[in-house]
């Protein structure tokens, strides 16, 4: 009896997330598939088939935004992860008490506020009458103002500020866990601060490395916000294609393709990732 009572509060506790798992995520993602595969030949006429998925392969500007999408979203994720490493690590081994608190607050602070907020923030900034050509301007640096806005740079600088928190966050976590006695044991047997960082810290960081930069990767690759702003409509990000197919030509069947040939790459750069790095998604997410 108490068998049975602990297996039916165990499926009671279940069931919220095998819900939300199947009507939000699942079902949507089998119905977007299904719309993927369909061809449009007439007025509401419709037949089965990769035509689709076609129309991306045969459509040059289609498969180059997708290649420079994942790249610069693999660069997002590798500048990221340079500039927050170091971050983590002082937080983590550093830094005691409420310093720690302090900083750690510190990289929380920015997104207290939306997305939205955050993105127009590096426009005022970057612009051609913003904050910083007015400095360079003042310093004389510059002779007149310079628009800093609308170009791949400005894309990196808005991708890798809205996502260094991700990386942060389990880096503090994992380096936290690091015994300090380990690292002291390598200084007393004579290594170097380099052969420690390879030898020690890495290794014993590389699950959050890895979480981290699945986090980032994900969410650079399907960010639609920050490339259009900082970007202009001409940036070439592979989701302002797809909201232009949904919204702007209701194409609903080749957004649906695109979709989907986006999940995939996602799927695949984690699925590589994790093979290098030789862990586990279940060891990753658990550390």
């Amino acid at each position: 009896m108490v068998t049975d009572r602990s297996k039916l509060g165990f499926y009671l506790l279940l069931s919220p997330l095998l819900l939300w798992l199947v009507t939000l995520i699942i079902l949507p993602h089998i119905g977007l598939f299904a719309v993927s595969m369909s061809e449009k030949v007439g007025v509401r006429e419709y037949e089965t088939g990769f035509g689709n998925y076609a129309v991306f392969f045969n459509e040059p500007l289609y498969w180059r935004t997708f290649a420079r999408t994942a790249f610069m979203s693999i660069l997002t994720t590798v500048l990221t992860l340079l500039l927050g490493f170091p971050i983590a690590y002082y937080i983590a081994k550093l830094t005691r008490g409420r310093t720690k608190t302090t900083l750690f607050l510190m990289c929380l602070i920015p997104f207290w506020v939306s997305e939205l907020v955050r993105t127009f923030g590096w426009m005022i900034l970057l612009r051609e009458t913003g904050v910083l050509s007015n400095f360079l301007q003042y310093t004389g640096i510059l002779s007149e103002p310079v628009e800093f806005l609308y170009n791949d740079a400005a894309i990196m600088v808005g991708l890798v500020y809205t996502s260094i928190l991700f990386m942060i966050v389990p880096l503090v976590t994992t380096l936290d866990s690091l015994d300090d006695s380990l690292i002291e044991a390598g200084y007393d047997l004579g290594g170097s601060g380099f052969s420690i960082l390879r030898e020690i810290v890495i290794p014993h960081a590389m699950p959050g490395i890895v979480s981290g930069c699945i986090v980032v990767f994900m969410l650079s690759l399907g960010n639609y916000l920050t490339p259009i702003l900082l970007g202009g409509k001409d940036s070439l990000w592979f989701t302002g294609l797809i909201y232009t197919q949904f919204i702007t030509r209701f194409n609903w069947e080749l957004g649906s393709a695109f979709g989907f040939l986006l999940l995939g790459l996602s799927s695949a750069v984690v699925f590589l990732g994790l093979k290098l790095s030789r862990q586990s998604l279940s060891d990753t997410m658990g550390r």
